[in-house]
């Protein structure tokens, strides 16, 4: 029986270990994910996304993906599943295959195409092909507006009303006055639209505007800490907040910095150093980081206290 998708709370994106012949490695998914729902806060958990390195897997392995989850997980937490994919056909079929595999919720990647422009119409039809093709409830990933794949906030608005299965954004304008905004828009509407905030990098500053809650990729290794950081955020208990984000600050300053391509690599990394993983193996064209990488990682993961050897970072 698949749970049902509450838009709210701390929602990790997966990572996908594989083998080093570039299989999936399903003994050490299913020991990850176990981690994941393990973790005090984790409200859901969201596969076939960017940490999965979705783009580089097949329908058939992105099928399979979802089944080791429903195995793994799914008694005890609703999965999100991604959409990711150029054509609006594929999306539905991507869709009605999510809802027979056990997802509870889709995550709807704008189409790269969108970056040569787009036409209201157009976008709309996109979602109602997805809408029409599973009865799931939605949620739409906002990507900045810059490079065209983003979505304006009087059209997202429309996306709401004509799209009664959208439930939440996933929000990475990246645009602080404008992630505002989609707050104070989206989550005051009549059937109100969640906000989850996917701004990783500066996580306190926009947790602290009222997201309902947060769906991440570095989830994949700091799900707890984002979640006591979510928790302290909604008690608006500052201090406790800034405690937590002092330990969280060195890894995203390392997740999050040029080049942006290697962010889930590097957190897969950072699993490895964890012992949470066996090997960090990525698909071309992603590359395993150089060693001045690994060793930043290495100190960052100190100064969290999630290494031995160093106590947490607090606030002054």
């Amino acid at each position: 029986m698949t749970i049902p998708f509450q838009p709210d709370g701390a929602i990790p994106a997966a990572i996908l270990p594989f083998h080093e012949d570039y299989s999936i490695d399903e003994a050490s998914f299913r020991a990850h994910l176990n981690d994941l729902a393990g973790t005090i806060g984790v409200t859901a958990i969201t596969v076939n996304g960017h940490a999965s390195e979705v783009a580089s897997c097949t329908f058939d392995e992105q099928a399979r993906v979802l089944d080791i989850a429903a195995d793994a997980v799914g008694t005890r937490l609703p999965l999100v599943s991604g959409v990711y994919t150029e054509s609006s056909l594929e999306a539905a079929r991507l869709a009605r295959m999510a809802e027979a595999h056990g997802a509870a919720a889709l995550l709807v990647f704008p189409p790269a195409l969108f970056t040569l422009g787009q036409r209201d119409e157009m976008v709309l039809a996109h979602f109602r092909h997805i809408a029409a093709a599973s009865a799931l409830p939605i949620v739409v990933f906002q990507y900045p507006l810059g490079p065209g794949q983003g979505y304006r906030l009087d059209l997202l608005s429309r996306l709401c009303d004509e799209i009664p299965s959208i439930v939440a954004i996933k929000d990475w304008s990246a645009d602080p006055q404008l992630h505002e905004r989609h707050i104070r828009t989206l989550q005051s509407r009549a059937r109100p639209v969640a906000v989850l905030s996917t701004h990783s990098a500066w996580l306190m500053a926009s947790l602290v505007l009222g997201c309902r809650g947060l769906l991440s990729g570095a989830g994949s290794v700091i799900a707890g800490l984002q979640a006591e950081l979510l928790a302290a955020c909604r008690d608006n208990d500052l201090a406790r907040a800034r405690q937590v984000n002092e330990r969280i600050h060195p890894l995203t300053e390392v997740f999050y910095s040029p080049p942006w391509v290697d962010m889930h690599n590097r957190m897969k990394e950072a699993l490895v150093m964890l012992g949470k993983l066996p090997r960090n193996v990525v698909r071309p064209p992603l590359m395993p980081l150089p060693a001045e990488e690994k060793q930043r990682l290495r100190r960052a993961l100190i100064a969290a206290g999630l290494l031995a050897g160093s106590a947490p970072r607090l606030a002054a």
